[in-house]
């Protein structure tokens, strides 16, 4: 590429990711031919990554108010909701694919300090975090290094910083084998009122960056998380940020102690496109301009070029406008903590920022032209039914023959690699540093964050079914939010919010976009029922890989991360069985149903199936019901039907305490179907014998459908009098399947 400021040519606007159509919009704009420098500042601002330009048209149609919204979905750089006791909750979700996919280390780990930097931005102080992550064939070399990479720089930057780690999720199937997901979800508490906003404004105002210095590391790394990963990629490994925990830790105590300051104007981190987002975007939010002297930029390397000063994605940076006069408060503090501090600018009139590089203009460009809102280019993308469409729903149960021996199915899916422990992983994080972690002994279907000095907690999960998003992406993306709602219930919260990380393929290719547009529609109606606004969070398209010339997308991946609110420590509910005899019930219907289960495609290697039966109204009288129950304290347990089906559910109730469970059928299902099915609104719940009769007198007032279908026992599983074993036999599968495959 060309490293002048000489005009800048259409080939290398298409080498930037941009549309010959786009580079004579860029003419417009400028009335002129830009430079070099101010077509790269284009590029990565009217990135996928940083414009949402395939998206924002259906984005705006998803719910963005609710009862507890303090900020409008895209206003800040993350969520905040009001929690009560004077508090708010900043959080959010975001993904590092691409950047995963060629250094699987640094890219978890850089994800999760991105995360984490955009909560603490806004003056809350991170409590906890969650991730959801996909990998390929667990028996590919390729995946197990991804796997390891992955976990252990999201552990080793996490343990560092000393956030714990509450929840998530893994799952694997072949279509992520080249381009894995990393979604990282971080949470934070600050006062109600005491929010840093991400804006600039008062002409004269100095401008700060603070934190590391910049070096060259992720460079046009906006731009590569907007296209294929193909045999190449590994080329693109400069743009994959390098992270440091320690320099982050500071960042935050040294952030914290200046949001405490009336010096601050404005605050925003530097993630994708680094200076260029940061100066535009805040300039386009306080309606004014800046001049950026990126020579006074503190470097790693001798001699970086104005446009590499501007496109570095370097981590552990803030930009800060300061109120003028107040410049040595600035400067005290992060002298204290020991970080790099320089004044690199102003705020002006207007709504240009200039760039300079020794005295000399280097880029002039229109801020509002360049941000999502803005003049960012907005499209409506052609869609059509993919012809898998019809085909899935043509499935029948009755062409799957019903095993013979069902204790063989249950040890198969015990040990199956999308159902068994996931300690592998999760044991490479610190669950336990700090003192916010309350699911640790008490195991949740939602992680549980404490909140001191109140009687509330909170409850976060992250959800997605992507096999069901694939088979049918409104339904299945309606399907994951209710799930993420019913984990939250079964906790003993009550759903508020939601922030997203919408995982797609290429969204020029029809049939991905019309996966797009089910999905968000059924996040919409599913929101809506559930009154769980979308506080923000991330579009990650182009997640294919390019096999023989033919794109690959991965499934579609629409992650859910879910707030609630626990109003009273009190309720909340384990998901394990505490009591020997205790009674079990299943709440929802059984029904004869294997549709996208694990049992029909692990177990059957039959793939194409739509979604098991969802109604939305029955799933939300049985959340209602839930929390009744809870409430009223008529249940020991709760854990919601999921991955695996009936046989699972119990299962993973039984193993903390190593009980069992005896269970009788339901004579309507084929016993497949009823052990190994995954339709959803269902939930088992445990109650002690001497609350039978008010336990059935208060579900008798509602709508759900439930049934008695056993009790719990010393650790021997029998189901319709046959015995399928022990649980600490079925406890040794699950613990040590995934490990085994690792070594």
């Amino acid at each position: 590429m060309n490293n002048d400021n000489d005009f800048s040519t259409v080939e290398q606007a298409e080498e930037m990711g941009l549309l010959p159509e786009e580079f004579e919009r860029i003419k417009e704009i400028l009335g002129r031919t830009p430079n070099f420098c101010e077509l790269s500042i284009f590029g990565v601002m009217w990135s996928e990554h940083c414009s949402y330009k395939n998206s924002i048209v259906w984005l705006k149609k998803l719910p963005k108010d609710g009862p507890h919204m303090l900020v409008e979905a895209g206003e800040e750089n993350a969520g905040l909701v009001d929690i009560g006791d004077g508090l708010a909750c900043c959080f959010k979700i975001e993904s590092h694919n691409h950047p995963s996919a060629l250094e699987p280390y640094q890219g978890a780990a850089t994800g999760v300090g991105g995360i984490n930097r955009d909560i603490f931005t806004m003056g809350a102080r991170p409590i906890a975090q969650l991730n959801s992550l996909r990998f390929g064939n667990i028996n590919l070399d390729r995946t197990k290094w991804l796997l390891k990479g992955v976990s252990k720089g999201i552990g080793d930057y996490g343990n560092a910083f000393g956030i714990p780690i509450v929840g998530g999720e893994v799952f694997f199937d072949d279509c992520y084998n080249t381009n894995p997901l990393v979604n990282a979800f971080s949470a934070g508490i600050m006062k109600k009122g005491e929010m840093i906003s991400a804006t600039s404004s008062g002409v004269g105002n100095p401008i700060f960056i603070v934190g590391s210095r910049t070096g060259k590391d992720g460079i046009h790394g906006a731009s590569f998380a907007s296209k294929d990963i193909t045999e190449d990629s590994a080329e693109d490994l400069p743009a994959v940020q390098v992270g440091d925990p320690f320099q982050e830790k500071l960042l935050l105590e040294a952030t914290l102690e200046l949001a405490k300051t009336d010096a601050i104007v404005g605050m925003q981190d530097m993630g994708a496109a680094g200076i260029t987002c940061s100066t535009n975007e805040m300039s386009a939010a306080g309606n004014h301009g800046m001049i950026i002297n990126l020579d006074k930029v503190p470097t790693r390397q001798e001699n970086m070029k104005d446009w590499e000063i501007l496109l570095s994605e370097s981590q552990e940076r803030m930009l800060v406008v300061v109120e003028k006069g107040k410049e040595n408060i600035v400067n005290k503090i992060f002298e204290k903590w020991d970080l790099s501090c320089e004044e690199i600018g102003v705020v002006t009139e207007g709504e240009r920022v200039q760039y300079f590089m020794h005295d000399k203009l280097v880029a002039d460009v229109p801020c509002s032209d360049l941000v999502l809102g803005g003049g960012a280019p907005v499209y409506e993308r052609e869609y059509s039914e993919p012809e898998y469409f019809k085909r899935f729903q043509k499935f029948n149960i009755n062409d799957i023959d019903e095993p013979e021996d069902l204790t063989e199915v249950a040890k198969f899916l015990t040990a199956n690699h999308n159902i068994a422990s996931k300690r592998f992983v999760y044991e490479q994080y610190d669950s336990m540093v700090g003192t916010a972690n309350m699911s640790t002994n008490y195991p949740t279907d939602a992680g549980i964050v404490n909140l001191k000095d109140s009687n509330k907690a909170l409850a976060m999960t992250v959800d997605c079914n992507a096999r069901m998003v694939n088979a049918n992406p409104e339904e299945g993306c309606a399907m994951a939010v209710a799930e993420a709602a019913r984990n939250i219930v079964c906790s003993g919260g009550a759903p508020s919010a939601i922030t997203n990380c919408l995982n797609f393929g290429n969204p020029y290719n029809p049939e991905v976009y019309w996966q797009f547009v089910g999905s968000i529609k059924g996040m919409a109606k599913s929101c809506r029922k559930f009154s769980t606004p979308v506080t923000g969070g991330n579009v990650s398209f182009y997640n294919q890989s390019s096999v023989d010339g033919v794109e690959v997308p991965v499934f579609p991946t629409p992650t859910i991360g879910m707030l609630g609110i626990v109003e009273n420590k009190d309720d909340i509910t384990t998901l394990a069985f505490e009591k020997i005899d205790s009674l079990i019930y299943l709440l929802g219907e059984p029904l004869n149903d294997i549709n996208c289960s694990e049992y029909l495609v692990a177990y059957h290697k039959f793939n194409e199936s739509t979604t098991p039966y969802f109604d939305l109204d029955i799933e939300f009288e049985l959340q209602t019901t839930i929390s009744s129950l809870i409430k009223n304290k008529l249940i020991l347990s709760a854990h919601d039907v999921a991955d695996g089906g009936l046989f699972i559910t119990l299962l993973e109730s039984s193993m903390y305490n190593n009980l069992g469970f005896s269970i009788e059928s339901c004579s309507e299902v084929r016993k497949d179907a009823f052990l190994f099915g995954e339709s959803p609104s269902r939930v088992v719940v445990s109650i002690n014998k001497e609350q039978r009769e008010n336990f059935e007198n208060h579900l008798s007032s509602t709508n759900t459908i439930y049934s008695k279908i056993g009790h719990v026992t010393s650790g021997d599983i029998i189901v319709d009098d046959e015995s399928f074993g022990y649980t600490t036999d079925y406890k040794k599968i699950y613990n040590s399947s995934i490990s085994e495959k690792m070594q």
